[in-house]
């Protein structure tokens, strides 16, 4: 179980919601699995992780379970877990059960596991409409279990037209109410990035050259546990040198050279929402001047893109005046050449900034929800309006691998500035500047180490 979990009351509401679309839809029952146990070799399983759909509406951590949302005369929210057995629980740990699961998390019924098909297949009947995650299954085989149910309660009705025939994806729907956060949520968020944020300054302090990139990882991890996060959010990027300029490098057995740049991208999860924080800093503790210009020149782009995340722009906005900014100092530099608006035409800039400036974040590190409006029909998808309560990231960066018309100055260097920003009535907050960003308070920062 998570070490903390928001009021029940929370998921019985996230649960109204979606029922009341279902009505909108004409009413029908709901079917949605939790992420299923996952070997990682032989007998032995990886840790487990709930899938944050369900997880939203029901608030449940438990493997093997179901929830059963019936949009009818008398709505109704049922759970299906694992039923309590005392001799599993002493290998596995203690199990909430069906009754106190119901009684706990607010469900109008909760059931063993071992009854579910034969409930399932009998609450299909008069049922208009089914509707499950579809787009985005948590259960590799949800569409055959599905099947199957239907096909089970074919059998055991005389008017076939008693069951459901039409079939409706809840995935969008639950995108769209998770996209915005309400207070708990984001007091959870908050809570991660400041433990993710305190991370990195013991990382920070700890590095030096000769040491390994793993070691770095180590204070990570060993500082998350620490302070309550569950989990990390996703692989810690530790890339020192050369490997700082592959986007996803795994932390490994390089070790820190003198002059060479650490990137380090690590973020905990925290009672199931994830943080997601990028520094980088030298491995001696001082910035050279082509390392300071690029460092410059990022955080310029980041603080130009902060400046449009607000309700007042669309999503892209800030990715645009992060661009502008890269490209402009790439020409600078001379590392771009020609004219400003040659280079955003051609996209020149690419070569060393290929990734989008952020992206939502949430119970996901790379949350749901669409980047684009609903749309009014296919053809009209403009750029999806910010809205106070949406979470993303800000995270613009520079790659520059070695190359014959490149300065040999500027050889594997790769920087990327990454925060959580939470959306506000009039602009944004930066939620994770616990560790410094700036190039001088680095610099006193790694000075004050051990």
């Amino acid at each position: 179980m998570l070490a903390a979990t928001p009021h029940p009351e929370c998921f019985n509401l996230r649960r109204q919601q979606v029922l009341a679309w279902m009505h909108s839809q004409g009413g029908g029952i709901a079917i949605v699995p939790t992420a299923p146990e996952r070997m990682r070799n032989r007998d032995n399983h990886h840790s487990y992780r709930h899938d944050s759909d369900f997880y939203y509406l029901s608030g449940f951590t438990e493997a093997q379970a179901w929830l059963v949302l019936i949009a009818g005369d008398t709505d109704q929210s049922i759970l299906f877990c694992e039923d309590k057995n005392p001799e599993v629980e002493i290998w596995t740990g203690v199990r909430w059960g069906p009754a106190a699961a119901a009684d706990h998390f607010g469900f109008d019924q909760a059931h063993a596991l071992e009854g579910l098909n034969t409930r399932v297949t009998d609450l299909l009947t008069g049922q208009r409409n089914l509707f499950s995650t579809l787009s985005r299954p948590a259960h590799p085989e949800l569409l055959k279990q599905l099947t199957d149910w239907l096909t089970a309660a074919r059998a055991s009705v005389r008017d076939t037209r008693a069951l459901p025939q039409q079939w409706h994806d809840l995935s969008e729907v639950l995108a769209e109410l998770r996209l915005l956060k309400d207070a708990s949520e984001l007091a959870t968020m908050r809570a991660a990035a400041k433990i993710s944020a305190q991370g990195h300054v013991l990382a920070m302090q700890a590095a030096r050259p000769g040491c390994h990139e793993y070691e770095l990882e180590a204070e990570l991890l060993y500082h998350f546990r620490k302070h309550g996060a569950q989990s990390v959010a996703y692989d810690s990027i530790v890339a020192s040198g050369a490997n700082a300029c592959v986007l996803h490098h795994r932390a490994g057995n390089s070790v820190l050279q003198d002059g060479e740049l650490v990137l380090i991208d690590a973020g905990c999860e925290l009672d199931g929402y994830a943080s997601d924080i990028t520094r980088t800093f030298p491995a001696n503790g001082r910035f050279s001047g082509p390392q300071r210009a690029l460092y410059d020149l990022v955080l310029a782009a980041q603080r130009a893109a902060s400046e449009k995340t607000s309700p007042q722009y669309h999503f892209n906005v800030g990715h645009e005046a992060a661009v502008n900014v890269l490209t402009q100092g790439l020409l600078d530099e001379g590392l771009l050449q020609g004219t400003l608006e040659q280079a955003l035409e051609t996209a020149a800039y690419r070569r060393f900034y290929m990734h989008r400036t952020g992206h939502w974040l949430g119970m996901d590190v790379h949350d749901v929800g669409s980047y684009r409006s609903p749309p009014a029909s296919d053809q009209d998808r403009p750029w999806r309006q910010l809205r106070a309560g949406m979470v993303l990231t800000i995270e613009p960066g520079l790659y520059v691998r070695p190359a014959p018309d490149i300065a040999e100055k500027f050889w594997n260097i790769g920087i990327r500035i990454e925060d959580d920003a939470v959306v506000t009535e009039t602009g944004c907050e930066l939620i994770s500047r616990g560790v410094p960003v700036a190039p001088d308070e680095i610099e006193a920062l790694m000075r004050s180490r051990a």
